[in-house]
């Protein structure tokens, strides 16, 4: 049985990549006479976009970057040609890219070998997203394996899936003895202290400082007790927060006069080392704050190891210590914590007894017995041929979208905001900045961040969000045009502009990375609001629609602003039905520039409010912009060159990037109000005019600058690539990319095909 493992891989420090070594291990005790290379191989997933970050053994064939969603497409194409018979592929959220780890889905959605999923996290309260993604990865999975049977409970009635989709496996445990002769017990650490130990990643979660609370009366009963917490803090963290958590325990511990019962021991220890850490001590503890942890490794080894263990009545705890195989506390119960340890201390036999019964439960949790349960599980699916697969209705082709990149929106960034234009690749100073482009701006940025939390798009939000906070007037208007020298140009700018403005700041309440900017844009948006009544022009009226709705996501009881969605939605629907007449469905007696941005508007507004009335208008006036622009089989935009009268002929040039860009969010905008495959489709044949399917057959997406060309003229390309072009394609590009993510959704084909052995 020749099997492919997707999982984070050592020598990365990663419990699951340690989990998955064992699991392949474990898979492989059981065939004596064959080596991992002929048993199958690893997919291992990059923390970083760097290949060569960590120096994998042989067996890991394939890296996918966390964020490169390409990697994940290509990791499908690689198994799908391979000889392998099944794939397992360990789940956690927080390993793979996208929103709670969403770009997995594509992936699966390609896989036609069955897939075995070990879930590591199954959350009693997920988010939207995330039980989506539990649901589709059952749907994919020929079976998903849970480590505790409280994610069988979870898995039925809060995901809705099948019993029959279920397997328990329980975690397993290494297949090691403590030694006769301990070495750790010449260690100053251990020698002549009574110990208690935790181990894993260090972060916040673990509880540790209830431990530390507990020592100052746990010590004075017994003076010779020794805290011991082995293990680096977690990656992520130290990358993003640095030793903050270790150096908080250690101030915690000095101020409790405790500090010299207390040894960090900075390390990632091996199976073999890690069972002398847990031979040599005479409690365990695991002090989690929540019960929310279905699974942990780190109990599993303690309890296979034969350890007294302590915890706190988290899920798997509940159960793996059930039978007076440990004891539990309450959450965050330091004196509790401690009454529990004096009394095991004072009591050896009581000491001695949960290890024993803890001993010998954890003989049926060895890793090679393990390994026997995933491979029954595995073969009898296989003889029972209970995965199916499905033919892959593949609309948006990855291969065809270049690599995302922010360069030359960096190039046009400075300190003050994005600039206005640019003569070729090179920004125009002369020409300063505008409203308009650092709010299209913003929203790009905020796609970027969500897409695969890029540091380099975070740091360009408050540059963005300063600039639009600089051109607000007293009364909440604001300006448009800034000269390089930061001087105002004009007193008031367009409602295009204010609109425009006013989506952004409803974008960035909906999706703000942190709570700080999140209130910065209420401001904002808030001292904005008197003025929506005062607009005259469809166009702001729909930009600010898009805003508003954005807005009431994140606060869908606000009454006042679903009373001014209301009143800026009217208008539109009343000049439609009054331009309204045959062979015209539009809301003006010309269509002329960013014609895209009405029909959105709608689609947006009835999301919020249900009128169906409304989405009527949306879809209807839609198709009629897709019967001007979308005839030839590629788009082909109204062009700015005398705009189209009623009755007259279409203008062909020249073609805008902003039209593109509308028409790329409508039709993203239309699939999700219908689900329709159909505007997915229109959506990527829209996106490709940037890359040469229009008019011209020239792409307008500069592969050397990574910029946009300004339009598509009738004598070639205006080779300038200022910031409302760039900007356009770049949110273009992150909308496709989004619509890769729903791949799962529009896969519609639905024929079912025999496994692929």
């Amino acid at each position: 049985m020749r099997i492919a493992y997707i999982s984070t891989c050592l020598p990365r420090e990663c419990g699951i990549a340690t989990f998955n070594d064992n699991v392949e291990r474990a898979i492989q005790a059981n065939f004596p006479g064959q080596t991992s290379m002929e048993n199958g191989y690893g997919i291992a997933l990059n923390d970083s976009d760097e290949l060569q970050t960590y120096d994998y053994p042989k067996h890991i064939k394939f890296i996918i970057r966390q964020n490169r969603q390409k990697d994940y497409i290509e990791a499908a194409t690689f198994i799908n040609t391979s000889d392998v018979h099944a794939v397992v592929m360990e789940h956690e959220f927080g390993i793979y890219g996208g929103e709670s780890g969403i770009y997995i889905l594509p992936l699966l959605h390609r896989l036609e070998k069955p897939l075995f999923t070990v879930l590591h996290t199954v959350l009693q309260e997920p988010s939207h997203t995330q039980k989506l993604i539990i649901q589709e990865i059952a749907a994919r999975s020929a079976k998903v394996i849970v480590m505790s049977r409280r994610g069988i409970e979870f898995l039925t009635a809060v995901y809705g899936i099948s019993p029959e989709r279920i397997q328990y496996i329980e975690h397993g445990v290494p297949d090691l003895e403590a030694p006769a002769v301990n070495p750790l017990k010449k260690v100053s650490t251990f020698r002549n202290h009574r110990v208690l130990l935790t181990f894993g990643l260090l972060s916040r979660n673990k509880g540790l400082e209830t431990v530390i609370q507990a020592l100052p009366k746990i010590v004075e009963q017994h003076p010779d007790v020794m805290y011991v917490i082995l293990g680096k803090t977690h990656p992520g963290i130290l990358r993003n927060s640095g030793e903050e958590y270790r150096d908080y325990l250690k101030r915690l511990a000095v101020r409790l006069n405790v500090e010299k019962h207390l040894t960090f021991i900075n390390l990632f220890v091996s199976e073999e080392e890690l069972m002398n850490y847990l031979s040599a001590a005479h409690i365990y503890v695991t002090p989690y704050l929540n019960e929310a942890q279905i699974t942990s490794g780190t109990l599993s080894y303690a309890v296979g190891a034969g350890a007294a263990v302590v915890s706190t009545p988290y899920w798997h705890a509940l159960e793996l210590l059930a039978d007076n195989r440990g004891r539990l506390f309450p959450f965050k119960d330091a004196p509790m914590l401690a009454d529990t340890v004096i009394e095991l201390l004072d009591k050896p036999e009581v000491l001695n007894e949960l290890k024993g019964n803890a001993y010998e439960y954890g003989l049926h949790l060895r890793w090679p017995q393990i390994g026997a349960d995933y491979i029954r599980t595995i073969q009898e699916t296989i003889d029972k041929k209970e995965f199916v697969g499905k033919e892959l209705l593949q609309i948006v082709d990855p291969d065809r979208i270049p690599e995302f990149s922010l360069t030359h929106a960096c190039r046009l960034t400075d300190d003050t905001g994005i600039v206005q234009h640019a003569k070729y690749g090179i920004p125009n100073l002369k020409e300063g900045y505008c409203l308009d482009d650092n709010a299209r701006a913003l929203i790009m940025a905020l796609m970027a961040y969500q897409r695969n939390k890029s540091q380099e798009a975070l740091e360009l939000l408050p540059i963005y969000l300063s600039f639009i906070h600089y051109m607000q007037c007293d009364d909440g208007n604001f300006r448009n045009f800034l000269s390089f020298r930061r001087e105002y140009l004009d007193e008031v700018g367009s409602e295009d502009s204010f609109g425009r403005t006013v989506w952004s700041l409803g974008y960035l309440i909906s999706t703000a990375p942190n709570n700080s900017y999140r209130e910065f844009a209420g401001e904002l948006f808030s001292r904005s609001v008197p003025h929506f009544r005062q607009l005259h022009h469809l166009r702001g009226m729909a930009n600010t629609i898009i805003g508003v709705s954005y807005y009431l996501k994140a606060h869908p009881d606000d009454d006042q602003l679903l009373q001014e969605l209301a009143g800026l939605t009217a208008p539109l629907m009343e000049a439609y039905a009054q331009q309204r007449g045959d062979g015209w469905h539009w809301f003006e007696e010309k269509l002329t520039y960013d014609n895209a941005i009405l029909p959105l508007a709608l689609l947006h507004s009835c999301e919020i409010t249900g009128d169906e009335s409304v989405k009527e208008v949306a879809m209807e006036s839609m198709a009629f912009l897709d019967s001007l622009t979308m005839e030839k089989g590629f788009l082909s935009p109204i062009g700015n060159k005398g705009w189209h009268q009623r009755g007259g002929e279409v203008p062909v040039f020249d073609q805008q990037a902003i039209e593109t860009m509308a028409m790329v969010l409508l039709y993203l905008q239309a699939y999700q109000s219908t689900h329709e495959a159909i505007y997915v489709e229109k959506m990527f044949v829209s996106y490709q005019w940037f890359l040469g399917e229009n008019i011209l057959r020239v792409p307008l997406y500069d592969h050397e600058t990574k910029g946009c060309c300004d339009g598509l003229q009738e004598t070639g390309l205006n080779r300038n690539q200022g910031a409302e072009s760039t900007l356009a394609y770049l949110v273009s590009h992150l909308a496709v990319l989004k619509a890769l993510e729903l791949e799962y959704e529009y896969d519609l084909a639905g024929q079912v095909l025999e496994p692929a052995l």
